[in-house]
């Protein structure tokens, strides 16, 4: 049963109160035409319960924005939605097409800066790999009725492919819940060549102003959390807590080890007190067993990355000499769930910090 505006509603009531549910939540499909957008298409997510959120349907169905209340929930690129037909490969390229948003799905072979993997393909592989610059299939997008509950679902199948060689298959599922200040991922890669492939899938999710400013702080437990450039361990004091944005392009990357609950999930979080906003994120420690922090605290690209993933993005030499570089056999299926939570209130940021830095 929904809950709106502080009181529940029986789907009936709902249906005498509007002319059509779009009133309250949709999917709506439309297409951008201007500039290097044009491919990219849109698909706009409405809920009454104050979140919204855009897909690109053809950048992989990620989330390009992502609204609470009006207030932006991400950091939005100065690239604009860039179609998939704008891509650049090589090397850094891939930034010429990183709108950030809420969401951008890196994978699904390979994450990490430029690299050549001697060992597999033995060519440079582009930055944090291909995946969000494949346009999605079989797209669906629509708002039903599911019991008790009015589900706006979208999904569809992106590919990754390539003769001889890598072909597997995404099938993505995006659902809110009319009512809720959530949203629900749930992938399904499967490998579809008669060879084994390296399985990188990473969640790059860029929460940006005024979520992010100065003193909002990441929430994580981790059982162990180690700087990138020398792989030695830090503690809450040096991640946790955004600094404004400065003069000097300057990168922090931090790799975290989340510890689960009894159920086997794991949660972090970004809050903001002074705003009484925060966004929470719950997975399945067994599907998604690192979680990497993203600190680029600087004027003009003021951004953070949270980032869970079964890798880190430190490339494939790293994740092997770290023992989490996976492996897909053939006809082999994985399955990844994300959870995003808005959190409203300064008593529901409290919760959160209770709960996620009091897991044992």
């Amino acid at each position: 049963m929904p809950t709106l505006f502080g009181r529940d509603y029986t789907r009936q009531q709902l249906h005498n109160l509007t002319g059509d549910m779009s009133q309250l939540a949709c999917a709506r499909r439309s297409e951008l035409v201007e500039g290097n957008e044009r491919g990219a298409g849109l698909i706009e997510v409405f809920n009454a319960s104050g979140l919204c959120f855009s897909l690109l349907p053809g950048r992989a169905l990620d989330i390009a924005s992502a609204h609470y209340k009006g207030m932006s929930l991400c950091f939005r690129g100065n690239t604009g939605d860039v179609g998939p037909a704008f891509y650049e490969p090589r090397g850094f390229g891939w930034l010429r097409g990183f709108f950030a948003g809420l969401l951008t799905t890196c994978g699904m072979t390979f994450v990490g800066h430029p690299e050549v993997d001697a060992e597999e393909e033995n060519e440079e592989l582009g930055l944090h790999g291909r995946l969000s610059h494949i346009p999605a299939k079989h797209v669906r997008a629509r708002g039903v009725w599911e019991q008790d509950d009015y589900v706006i679902e979208v999904g569809g199948t992106v590919r990754e492919a390539v003769v001889f060689g890598t072909d597997l298959m995404l099938t993505r599922q995006i659902r809110t819940v009319l009512g809720e200040r959530k949203l629900r991922i749930h992938d399904r890669v499967e490998n579809l060549a008669a060879a084994e492939s390296p399985l990188m899938f990473l969640y790059h999710i860029n929460p940006g102003f005024p979520l992010l400013d100065a003193g909002a702080r990441l929430l994580v437990n981790s059982e162990r959390s180690t700087a990138w450039k020398d792989d030695r361990e830090v503690g809450r004091e040096t991640y946790e807590t955004a600094a404004p944005p400065g003069d000097e392009p300057h990168d922090e990357v931090y790799v975290h080890r989340p510890i689960a609950d009894a159920s086997g999930m794991a949660e972090a979080a970004l809050v903001n007190e002074a705003l009484g906003l925060g966004i929470a994120l719950r997975f399945p420690k067994a599907e998604v067993p690192l979680l990497t922090q993203w600190q680029h605290f600087h004027k003009r690209t003021y951004v953070t990355g949270i980032e869970p993933g079964n890798c880190s993005p430190l490339g494939r030499k790293w994740n092997r000499e770290n023992g989490t570089l996976q492996r897909i056999a053939p006809g082999e299926v994985r399955d990844f769930h994300m959870e995003f939570s808005v959190l409203d209130g300064r008593d529901e940021l409290a919760a959160a910090e209770s709960r996620i830095l009091g897991f044992n």
